[in-house]
């Protein structure tokens, strides 16, 4: 025999009174586990465990009015950037008792709103989310019904929302200037939707370091998309020039360009990249090290991206003593291989 209730009968007063600790001491080790003693928290699950108890979560949230989840939404979570900084963001999280909730916007606007829709129905603590446009009225409106957000990757127009970016113009400055000191003159720019801020910015720091270099020309190949396939494509109308139209470097926007880029350029067993054309990417993904031919990049901290991101929006979201929005910005590096001719 057992004393095990059936699980709806459990409450955490039950709990609590089990393991010998206050509810508010059960709450703590279900929602924020980090203010706990390992032993009362032991105590605890071992309550949980003896008695089923199984939290009810759609009951809490009509209680409380939220839930204890956050909502993720990124511009395309096929780009193993965003992949990582999601982790960054879902440990995070873990760590203060939240869930996070990951959605894929592919960089349209009917899906980032349907997203924002659905985490607001849900009643999701907050939201971090890489917008596809500057205009903050609807992130505003959903905060002033309750649900704050924090901008990732970017920054918005609008200082009263966190954010937490990368300063892109700095990384296309130090790509471009890094061709230019290896001695390319003629550089192309791939890269686009030129309405994203991170493309765009990464396109002016590069026009920036052409402009120091009166010899030096810059040329722009836009792309409908931040893909392997664009960058692909992208290459083949290069390939596809005289010999003696190619830049003498490429500058993509992404690494998933690059990488797009690279196949084409090296296909059917002929090295151009290094030999012919020198070849640098952006955000240092984790396969940019292991291409057939190692990419040059710059790198974005992407863990500590979505790390960062959440620590601002639990401040927000819990009130933290003078909390004020903050506009985090990380500066980039980059990152040398064969690709760039090295």
């Amino acid at each position: 025999m057992t004393d095990r209730a059936a699980p709806e009968t459990v409450s955490i007063r039950d709990v609590a009174h089990r393991a010998g600790v206050s509810v508010g001491t059960v709450s703590n080790v279900l929602n924020r586990p980090g203010k706990v003693s390992s032993g009362a928290a032991e105590r605890v699950h071992a309550a949980i465990a003896e008695l089923g108890f199984v939290r009810n979560d759609a009951a809490r949230r009509l209680r409380v009015g939220h839930s204890t989840s956050f909502g993720l939404i990124v511009l395309d979570a096929a780009n193993p950037f965003f992949t990582d900084l999601a982790r960054g963001a879902e440990d995070e999280a873990a760590e203060h008792g939240y869930a996070m909730l990951l959605a894929n916007s592919s960089e349209n606007l009917e899906r980032e709103a349907t997203y924002l829709d659905l985490f607001e129905s849900q009643r999701t603590r907050g939201v971090l989310i890489s917008p596809l446009s500057s205009d903050s009225t609807r992130l505003a409106a959903l905060r002033s019904r309750g649900i704050p957000a924090v901008i990732v990757d970017r920054q918005l127009d609008d200082p009263s929302f966190s954010s937490v970016s990368v300063d892109d113009v700095a990384g296309g400055l130090a790509a471009v200037t890094h061709l230019l000191e290896r001695g390319f003159r003629r550089i192309a720019f791939v890269g686009g939707p030129v309405g994203l801020r991170q493309v765009s910015d990464r396109l002016l720091g590069a026009k920036r370091a052409v402009s120091a270099h009166p010899d030096a020309r810059l040329e722009v190949i836009g792309t409908s998309a931040l893909s392997v396939a664009e960058g692909r494509a992208a290459g083949l109308a290069i390939r596809a020039r005289p010999a003696g139209s190619w830049p003498h470097a490429i500058f993509a926007a992404n690494d998933l360009l690059a990488v797009g880029v690279l196949q084409a350029m090296n296909m059917s067993g002929t090295s151009h990249v290094p030999n012919d054309i020198a070849l640098i990417g952006y955000d240092d993904i984790a396969f940019a090290s292991a291409a057939v031919v190692p990419l040059t990049s710059v790198r974005q901290p992407s863990e500590a991206i979505g790390r960062t991101a959440v620590g601002l929006l639990i401040d927000e979201t819990e009130g933290a003593p003078g909390f004020r929005p903050r506009q985090v910005v990380f500066q980039p590096e980059l990152v040398v291989r064969e690709s760039s001719g090295d």
